[in-house]
């Protein structure tokens, strides 16, 4: 049986089931989008697919680097598998000319879509907090903020548990768009400062990072 070739889609599954549609697609976005632009995340809601994505990345280099970075990456409690997909998905097609729509099976009518989870960002973000101080005391604890409304302390860590030191994320109750991150040494923070400040958390938001004043 020949091998799928590279190409601009990897295909994931082990994915965490539990974990609701929205909240998984946002998570993907926010870590694979450092490996390159993403055109489009699809996840599925049906029995079947449960536990699966796929990512839809602009070239195939960028597919290629994310499968073997993030191959076995523990996400939501999970180690990720990664492959190439082995069909080309709907949105290259449909960019390189070579798009032919699918005959639709007859079933039941699905129940009404849920708005894109970029569509829920659109609502006016909080008030900013102090801007970032990038030349502030260095300090093993950072601070966030800019976040999305609906950003937890589940998605930030996925994201800096990619850096060694990494402890826990703390976010402050009562106050959203905010969060502090702790590292096990001041050398470790300032690394994930440096790879993930202006890193691009969805379409719309980007992550702000500065030491925490002590």
């Amino acid at each position: 049986m020949a091998s799928v070739q590279p190409n601009q889609t990897v295909y994931i599954n082990n994915l965490n089931e539990k974990i609701k549609k929205d909240a998984l697609k946002k998570s993907i976005y926010s870590v694979f989008s450092q490996f390159g632009k993403i055109l489009d995340v699809v996840c599925c809601r049906g029995l079947k697919l449960r536990g699966q994505a796929w990512v839809v990345f602009a070239d195939v280099g960028a597919a290629t680097n994310a499968l073997r970075q993030m191959q076995g990456f523990p996400f939501f409690d999970k180690p990720m598998r990664i492959a190439f997909a082995k069909a080309k998905s709907d949105v290259v097609s449909k960019a390189d000319g070579s798009f032919v729509a699918r005959e639709k099976r007859k079933r039941e009518a699905p129940p009404p879509k849920a708005p894109p989870a970029t569509e829920a960002l659109e609502a006016p973000k909080p008030a900013k907090a102090a801007k970032a101080d990038k030349n502030a005391t260095p300090s093993n604890v950072l601070f966030a903020q800019d976040l999305p409304d609906d950003c937890n302390d589940m998605m930030l860590s996925i994201l800096f548990q990619q850096y060694g030191g990494f402890k826990e994320v703390r976010m402050v109750p009562g106050k959203k768009g905010i969060a502090f991150v702790e590292f096990a040494d001041e050398t470790q923070a300032s690394l994930a400062l440096q790879g993930l400040d202006n890193f691009k958390l969805t379409p719309t938001d980007t992550l702000a990072l500065s030491f925490a004043k002590r």
